[in-house]
């Protein structure tokens, strides 16, 4: 309790300084010194949501004196104290209305917003990221996939930064069970690689395109054995996908550039187990094929064969 006192009494004395006087200016500079000296002391006591109060203290003298850079980095670094604040109240699982939590996403989406209105998109894109990460850490993924979504959207003119930040939203989808979701972004993903990844002599997709393309390839096609869409309800560019898996053909076959042989029978394989309910195949190309998928898409293979095992259930 007497520390408390302490910080609050230090705190008021800083902010006393900093109020208007008759024929005085207040020092803000010296206020956002003291303010970062008191924060980081609060830091060193753990108590990141005291510390958190101080970085707010500082980014409004930041304001004050038109100086965004500092005003976005002082509101960075109260985000950032108030999540460290919530994480601690979790690990020792302490009743709480998630005030921190809220405290720390009005920060970083405050300082997103000056970076925006300083033209410092790179900035506002990285802070989207990091807020989605902490969020999804928390076990918030359908809070997370508006910032990875906000991210992608800051980083349009950045197509490798951009996909990234498009497969941390279909990741989420999946967790979040919204696999029709999952579908759209994840088909996205696929033209913008085709799209902006090609060669400028050969219009071919290069390097890491070619491992997007690949990824996005694997999880809508199990996403559509997973979602089993009637013939009159998919999307033109869904069946077209299906198609190239569903029979052995001559034609000329875009995925199989990208996809490795083995994965490309072995996937094949599956659409038509899939297809016929062929249950113990399904499971003995699970074995196979499982090495070659991400965690996420082995997840997905397995709700496949939970979905097909239960024929009399509801389909996903």
């Amino acid at each position: 309790m007497e520390k408390d006192n302490d910080v609050l009494n230090r705190y008021r004395t800083v902010s006393n300084k900093l109020k208007k006087r008759f024929l005085k200016k207040p020092n803000l500079a010296e206020g956002i010194e003291q303010f970062g000296n008191l924060a980081k002391g609060l830091k060193q006591q753990e108590c990141p949501q005291y510390a958190g109060f101080c970085c707010l203290a500082q980014a409004r003298c930041e304001h004050t004196l038109v100086n965004p850079s500092g005003e976005a980095l002082a509101l960075t670094n109260a985000a950032r104290s108030f999540l460290e604040a919530e994480t601690k109240n979790r690990q020792l699982k302490c009743v709480s209305f998630e005030e921190h939590l809220i405290a720390s996403i009005n920060c970083y989406g405050h300082a997103i917003r000056v970076h925006i209105e300083n033209k410092q998109i790179s900035l506002a894109a990285s802070l989207s990221l990091e807020l989605g990460h902490a969020l999804k850490n928390l076990d918030k993924p359908d809070e997370a996939v508006g910032h990875f979504q906000r991210a992608a959207e800051l980083m349009s003119q950045s197509p490798l930064d951009c996909l990234e930040a498009l497969d941390l939203v279909s990741v989420c989808k999946i967790e979040t069970k919204d696999y029709e979701g999952a579908l759209a972004v994840l088909t996205e993903m696929t033209y913008l690689a085709q799209e902006r990844g090609g060669s400028s002599t050969t219009g071919k997709p290069l390097g890491p395109y070619v491992d997007v393309l690949v990824k996005c390839e694997v999880a809508r096609v199990l996403l559509l054995m997973l979602l089993q869409p009637t013939p009159q309800r998919i999307r033109p560019e869904h069946a077209q996908t299906l198609d190239k898996y569903a029979w052995v053909t001559t034609e000329d076959n875009s995925s199989a550039q990208y996809l490795n042989e083995d994965l490309f029978l072995l996937l094949q394989s599956v659409v038509m187990a899939c297809q016929s309910r062929d249950i113990e195949s399904l499971q003995a190309l699970q074995t196979e094929i499982w090495p070659m998928l991400t965690a996420e898409q082995n997840q997905i293979l397995h709700l496949v064969i939970q979905e097909l095992s239960h024929p009399s259930g509801e389909g996903v």
